[in-house]
């Protein structure tokens, strides 16, 4: 029950509520939730404050009113800063999300002229490809191909890569991916690969990422290539 004593408005303390139910599942993703006389008799308010709260929720992404339907519960979209370094692992953590990932791809291959010039090695030189695909809670979110030097980074041959690479490399390697390079950002659409690892459709919009990340000393960590549900992620800036 909401608390009318509280300095904290009603229609704020009912959207706090709504994204509780949301996120411990009680409101499971693509359901309605219940009308707004319902809520105004469940938590003991106005049906103006139901409709303020409510309107907020949608303004902010977590709810879509469909004509004549009702109200339904969004998929959560992830939010991140651009220019940020953040792993993948923490940007989900940070909108309230478990994240894992399951690696698709390991291999040693040759460095083509892209990827030598931006990992600043000889053409033809090693690097390692690891490719994963990464879910945020329990669905697949993004593609991730990532090209590292194979003489710095070989250890990761070795290694599970089921969380975060960046907190492992500086956890156990002392290695800090703390700099962006150039980030490119653009709309790509599903090919039938992505869309089947990705489990989406066939031409589905996603947010296409080539990035340079460099470590505390300037050297090159990884180039990266990312493919990410677009409807499910948001970059601001």
């Amino acid at each position: 029950m909401l608390n009318s004593d509280q300095a904290e408005p009603l229609y704020i303390q009912l959207q706090k509520a709504v994204k509780t139910a949301i996120h411990n599942g009680t409101f499971t993703q693509g359901s309605r939730i219940p009308t707004e006389t319902e809520l105004s008799e469940t938590y003991n308010v106005s049906r103006i404050t139901v409709r303020k709260a409510i309107a907020e929720l949608v303004h902010e992404g977590y709810l879509t009113k469909r004509q004549g339907k009702g109200t339904f519960v969004n998929v959560p979209k992830i939010g991140r800063k651009i220019e940020h370094i953040i792993s993948f692992t923490a940007a989900c953590k940070s909108n309230g999300l478990s994240s894992h990932s399951v690696v698709i791809e390991r291999e040693i291959i040759e460095a083509d002229e892209e990827i030598a010039h931006q990992l600043q090695l000889p053409q033809g030189e090693k690097v390692l490809f690891i490719q994963r695909k990464r879910y945020a809670g329990d669905r697949p979110l993004m593609l991730e191909n990532n090209f590292y030097p194979y003489d710095r980074f070989s250890f990761l041959m070795e290694e599970q890569l089921e969380g975060s690479v960046y907190e492992l490399l500086r956890h156990k390697y002392s290695i800090d991916p703390n700099q962006p390079g150039e980030t490119i950002l653009q709309i790509a659409l599903a090919d039938e690969y992505q869309a089947k690892l990705l489990e989406t459709a066939i031409g589905q919009a996603l947010f296409y990422m080539h990035t340079i990340i460099y470590d505390q000393h300037g050297s090159p960590v990884h180039v990266g290539k990312q493919y990410i549900i677009g409807d499910r992620y948001q970059f601001s800036i």
